[in-house]
């Protein structure tokens, strides 16, 4: 949590979720979020030391993506752990994530 806590990486990684699955170069980052290559490095290796984003380097480019499934388990531990199975409180929750991440039809 303390890694999306600071504006630039909250930023930096919605624009990563936002280029799924595609990713984005490291450099192509610190031009989108307008900030010096240097403090982008050092704000993707918080992200990535915090197990929400992963580089992998394709040619001279390192190109970031969001670990999706890491942050699946946050997000789903943050629900369980503070609803406590309690129903009346993570319905409305749920009820409120529901539109925003509706299943895409598969083809076919």
């Amino acid at each position: 949590m303390a890694a999306l806590a600071q504006a630039t990486r909250l930023r930096t990684f919605r624009l990563l979720v936002e280029r799924e699955p595609e990713g984005v170069a490291a450099g192509e980052l610190a031009r989108l979020v307008d900030v010096p290559q240097n403090t982008m490095s050092a704000h993707l290796a918080t992200l990535s030391q915090a197990g929400l984003v992963r580089g992998a380097r394709q040619s001279r480019m390192i190109i970031y993506r969001v670990d999706l499934d890491r942050f699946r388990a946050v997000m789903l531990y943050l629900l369980q752990d503070c609803c406590g199975g309690n129903v009346t409180l993570c319905a409305p929750l749920i009820s409120d994530l529901a539109p925003c991440c509706a299943p895409i039809p598969k083809a076919g």
